[in-house]
């Protein structure tokens, strides 16, 4: 193999890892279960609790992970969305808060 052949195949397994490794960690890993981003992140859902980071629908039980930030529980997709929110949680918090003003504070489901 050439230099250029090597350098190709080096870009293209590159690539491919890191595909796997969001699909599987990442954005890919709220598609689990049938989840994905569209819309308005999930309505219709079990009446479960809503991600804050994502805003995807989440059960309780069955959750990735947990964090508890001023008194109450969060519930999360994948461990990277509480691993995001443990970073900042008043910017994730905010940013729901920021929701519900501009819906006028009316709930879908």
């Amino acid at each position: 193999m050439d230099a250029d052949s090597l350098k190709s195949l080096g870009t293209l397994l590159f690539w491919g890892v890191l595909f796997f490794v969001m699909m599987r960690f990442g954005c890919g890993a709220h598609m689990m279960g049938g989840h994905g981003h569209g819309g308005h992140g999930g309505h219709g859902g079990s009446g479960g609790e809503k991600d804050p980071v994502c805003g995807m629908d989440v059960d309780p039980e069955k959750a990735a992970g947990a964090s508890v930030h001023a008194g109450k529980t969060y519930y999360f997709c994948s461990t990277s969305c509480r691993d995001q929110f443990e970073q900042d949680p008043r910017k994730y918090l905010a940013a729901i808060e920021q929701n519900k003003q501009q819906h006028g504070g009316h709930h879908h489901g």
